[in-house]
């Protein structure tokens, strides 16, 4: 049986990292949330919060961060719930577009197009302006 990352982590030492809790605010973070750092570690804090501040100096989703510290999502969550309480960490949620959002805004580019194409000079204006160019 081929053992996976986690599967090194006791249940004990699950339990320590997350200081006994099993769940995080659910509508904090989903996998694609990305976090950035805000502010450095401070002494005393938890080695595996220094890990995370140190990765998210640039954005970084939360299931990417589980698979750097080779830690369960749902603890990750918990440990990131703790950043973001202190400040720490900010999180950007992707924004999620409907099909109604997609199409209003094809709408819209299109109308510009069209709009623009509207305002261009008349040929029969351009070509007079050419001659006249050339006669110069």
């Amino acid at each position: 049986m081929t053992r996976r990352p986690f599967d090194d982590e006791t249940p004990d030492r699950l339990y320590a990292v997350t200081g006994g809790r099993s769940r995080a605010h659910e509508t904090a973070f989903d996998l694609v949330t990305l976090i950035i750092s805000e502010r450095g570690p401070s002494p005393g804090m938890q080695s595996e919060h220094i890990r995370i501040l140190h990765m998210c100096h640039r954005p970084m989703a939360v299931v990417e961060i589980s698979a750097a510290l080779g830690l369960p999502v749902s603890v990750v969550k918990i440990l990131l719930c703790d950043l973001l309480d202190t400040g720490r960490v900010s999180a950007r949620h992707p924004s999620v577009r409907s099909h109604a959002d997609d199409q209003s805004s094809e709408g819209r580019s299109l109308s510009r197009v069209q709009a623009g194409v509207q305002r261009l000079p008349n040929v029969e204006l351009l070509k007079k302006v050419l001659v006249g160019l050339q006669k110069l």
